[in-house]
């Protein structure tokens, strides 16, 4: 289900953090469910003979909907926020409010890949978030999971502090949303990897998890990553680790499929009549399902190289900065089965987390 970012009064496109129509200055808010914009009247709306209100943390950016019945004013995605910054921490805040847009598109995402998410508050191990600052009071934060609490230090919101560290660490690629994807699968290779044989054969394609991480840790920042690294492994970072590797290939299948599913929401192709690029027409899908991953990382090989000329036009690096050599399309492979294959199909999610777990909760 693609997003359907058009305020519902003059249907004039906006971003999908939107507060207001930038053509009509409607006041608007989300509906996750449907995937559409609702105005909003006094802070509330009407979907399909229910009430909706707008979000408690509305003030710090988030423009989701509360059902009128939910026992929280916080909306699916603020829930899922076990700590945050102090009230009086506004600079903080501020920072926030970026990471949770970012947040809430993560959750979009993983809601469209059909992907069962089992909140923080309802079980041990369930998915949370700490969302604390590095910049608050001298706190110590490292960006990490552990257990279904993913941490993120707001600081790298920062653009120049994320950009020193970038560079620092040899990174050709770090954003908050990356560091989001990245971490959620941690928590996605407990959840999908349900049986032995699963396990066996994720074992066979990244390593043995069960290797130390922190002799893994010290080796990598010690020597870095092995000669030769490129022709197995996504980055360097995937190096340094076999649960490293999984994240990072995980996060690339988010970045892949979230990128194609957007060019298939506002018809970008590649048609082979006037591209310089291929000979044949490349028609991106907003979902890649009931395809097999060569057919999602072909599309992508050539829509990549046409945004990374786009890029280039303006005087950036690539928009994707990598390489996929055989060795890292089998685990992407990999990936793409366990996720297409997860517990619950996107139907299924909704009608059993949306109303009855996180809303009641």
């Amino acid at each position: 289900m693609s997003p359907q970012p058009r305020c519902p009064y003059c249907r004039h496109f906006v971003y999908l953090d939107a507060l207001t129509c930038p053509e009509c200055d409607a006041t608007l808010a989300y509906n996750m469910v449907e995937r559409q914009f609702h105005g909003l009247r006094n802070g509330q709306t009407v979907i399909d003979d229910e009430v909706w209100h707008s979000c408690s943390n509305r003030g710090w950016g988030c423009n989701w909907l509360v059902r009128d019945d939910a026992e929280s004013g916080r909306c699916i995605s603020c829930r899922l926020t076990r700590r945050r910054p102090e009230a009086n921490d506004t600079v903080a805040l501020e920072k926030l409010a970026k990471t949770e847009e970012a947040k809430r598109r993560l959750l979009l995402q993983l809601a469209d890949l059909g992907l069962p998410i089992t909140p923080w508050y309802v079980t041990k191990g369930g998915l949370g978030f700490d969302l604390v600052s590095s910049l608050s009071h001298g706190e110590r934060v490292t960006i990490g999971h552990a257990n279904g609490i993913i941490t993120i230090d707001l600081a790298e919101s920062l653009d120049d502090r994320r950009e020193a560290l970038r560079v620092r660490l040899g990174e050709p690629y770090r954003t908050m949303l990356g560091h989001l994807r990245h971490e959620v699968g941690h928590y996605f290779q407990n959840v999908l990897l349900t049986d032995e044989s699963a396990w066996t054969r994720c074992r066979e394609l990244f390593g043995d998890e069960r290797a130390s991480c922190r002799d893994a840790l010290q080796r990598h920042y010690r020597t870095g990553a092995p000669e030769g690294w490129q022709a197995s492994y996504i980055s360097e970072y995937a190096t340094m680790h076999p649960w490293e590797d999984f994240a990072e290939t995980f996060a690339h299948y988010l970045h892949i499929t979230g990128t194609l599913q957007t060019a298939a929401a506002i018809g970008i192709r590649l048609d082979a009549a006037v591209t310089s690029l291929r000979d044949t027409d490349v028609v991106p899908l907003e979902s890649y399902e009931d395809r097999p991953v060569h057919s999602l990382l072909k599309d992508w090989e050539w829509m990549s190289r046409a945004f990374n000329r786009i890029n280039r036009s303006m005087g950036f690096g690539d928009l994707y900065p990598f390489t996929l050599v055989p060795a890292v399309r089998t685990k992407f492979e990999f990936v793409h089965d366990i996720v297409t294959r997860a517990p619950l199909s996107t139907e299924e999610q909704y009608a059993l987390t949306l109303p009855e777990e996180l809303e009641r909760t």
